[in-house]
């Protein structure tokens, strides 16, 4: 029987512990009540909306979803909960976009022009939407061919399109570093944030780090980690 709550808890222990080390959380700070420089995004995908619910009642209101049609289910399912609030991280289609727009707060993986602008038009129509998407960029900080994302030599001009988007909020960057990335990766997502937030005021959000890798996405100046397993068990495969 998976304890949701209990889960939730060891993993923010955990994000406190790097902070720590990393030295972005000293201990008088603790002691201060001081909230964490770095959130936590719990990865909801392929789970059912029961164990959304029990991680919402223990306190977690970000949740991660991936697949868009599950996620658009479970959203409707899960709209009484007044203060969730729905993050899109995973690939994108041109043509799941105005639902993509309808129905998330935040999408994380932006990394084509086409998207942005499509969103942006989606909510521009849509008079129900009076809050801005936030956005950020997907960078393809290892050079994956199997990844999404945009290569560090076109994050500004993306960043740009996007910040010229009314209806779109440029907040930051996401990464999916390869499994064991060198520290050099981390290092340049942080360069690249750090030089984002002095062009952009908006900006304030580098979504990087899972399980394998917290530790090392603190220390390089990670605002939000992005926990699926360590909260909800193994997830189911999709077919």
């Amino acid at each position: 029987m998976i304890n949701v709550k209990d889960n939730l808890n060891k993993v923010k222990a955990q994000i406190q512990q790097a902070c720590q080390q990393s030295g972005r959380l000293t201990p008088l700070a603790e002691l201060s009540k001081q909230s964490s420089p770095v959130s936590l995004l719990a990865v909801s995908k392929t789970k059912p909306t029961s164990l959304v619910e029990q991680a919402y009642l223990a306190g977690q209101h970000d949740f991660g979803e991936n697949y868009l049609q599950e996620a658009v289910e479970k959203i409707a399912e899960l709209a009484n909960l007044p203060e969730i609030v729905w993050h899109f991280i995973g690939p994108i289609q041109s043509n799941k976009t105005k639902q993509i727009a309808s129905n998330f707060s935040w999408v994380h993986s932006v990394d084509r022009e086409k998207i942005a602008l499509r969103l942006n038009q989606h909510l521009t129509d849509d008079n129900c939407h009076d809050t801005p998407l936030n956005i950020c960029l997907q960078v393809n900080i290892s050079n994956e061919e199997s990844k999404s994302g945009i290569s560090i030599e076109q994050v500004f001009s993306l960043a740009k399109i996007v910040d010229s988007c009314d209806k779109l909020t440029l907040r930051g960057l996401m990464a999916v570093p390869e499994k064991n990335a060198p520290k050099a990766c981390y290092e340049q997502m942080q360069q690249l944030f750090t030089q984002l937030k002095k062009q952009y005021p908006s900006v304030d959000t580098l979504s990087l780090g899972m399980s394998n890798d917290l530790d090392n996405a603190v220390a390089h100046g990670s605002t939000m980690v992005r926990i699926g397993t360590a909260i909800f068990g193994a997830r189911e495969n999709k077919i």
